[in-house]
């Protein structure tokens, strides 16, 4: 998560913490991670981000490590993944090793993320997607008009990272109005009127990404009969995806959904890129998986 690695050696840097930035600079045939992938690594032995894991990951931080406390300048090192290291990825892997400064984080892209996601309703499911985002690359507008039902911080008591933007509004298909073109919406809320205000504004709108509704084959059958008796064009609520999360995964458990649904997510995400003609990020999956 490049985006979160960034911005932990912003505060880093701004506590004078001092760190090692491990970038990937190139990857060859079958590697964990791509070019521009960064962790952060600091004297304390604190890691943030990942460059790979397993025996290149480990290597790289006795490397930062070295770099830390002898002095030595920055530089860099190739990792012939199989000869070297013993790992059954047929690539390679060339690795910088720099001290953070104001130089290394000028250099450091700030990505956009992967999409804005406007998540209405704040119960067992919408709580369990917002915990799974909360480590991914993406923006969140999480949106319910019961302030109280939001949970003040993750399971650890950790606080909810910047990217997971509570939103509590007592009008709340008005924030539909407020979200970006392309956006995608997913409506779960406590109340089946109230989903289905919240997706009549976003079907009226009809320039979303990606629009899912929480519930069953019958429900979409009633909304959709309501949609088209308000007059909202077939082609429009045909892209509605109803039931949401993808196939093959059973279970009611909010997790499970959650699951489910955060895959369709970046499934679509990915299938959106390819269409638009961009490259793959970073982080998607490769032939060698990290430990």
């Amino acid at each position: 998560m490049n985006r979160h690695v960034r911005r932990t050696a912003e505060a880093w840097l701004e506590e004078d913490r001092p760190a090692v930035v491990v970038v990937v600079l190139e990857a060859r045939g079958s590697a964990p991670r791509g070019p521009g992938t960064r962790m952060l690594v600091s004297g304390g032995g604190q890691t943030v981000g990942t460059i790979g894991g397993g025996h290149l990951e480990l290597e790289a931080i006795r490397e930062a490590h070295a770099l830390l406390s002898s002095g030595i300048a920055p530089h860099q090192v190739h990792y012939p993944l199989g000869p070297a290291l013993g790992q059954c990825c047929g690539g390679a892997v060339t690795l910088g090793f720099n001290r953070l400064d104001a130089k290394q984080l000028a250099a450091w892209p700030d990505t956009e993320p992967l999409f804005y996601l406007q998540l209405h309703g704040a119960g067992h499911v919408g709580t369990a997607i917002a915990r799974i985002l909360s480590t991914i690359d993406c923006l969140v507008d999480w949106v319910d008009e019961r302030e109280e039902m939001f949970p003040f911080a993750l399971f650890d008591g950790t606080p909810w990272p910047d990217h997971i933007r509570v939103v509590a509004d007592d009008v709340v298909e008005d924030e539909v109005k407020a979200a970006p073109k392309g956006a995608y919406y997913l409506v779960l809320t406590h109340n089946h009127d109230l989903d289905l205000r919240i997706s009549e504004a976003i079907l009226k709108r009809g320039d979303f990404g990606f629009f899912g509704l929480i519930g069953s084959k019958t429900k979409r059958a009633r909304f959709i009969h309501r949609f088209e008796h308000h007059g909202i064009p077939s082609e429009r609520i045909a892209r509605m995806t109803c039931p949401i999360g993808i196939d093959g995964i059973d279970g009611k458990e909010p997790e499970m959904i959650a699951i489910a649904v955060v895959a369709q997510l970046l499934q679509h995400q990915r299938q959106a890129s390819k269409r638009e003609g961009q490259s793959a990020p970073n982080n998607t999956a490769s032939t060698c998986p990290t430990p």
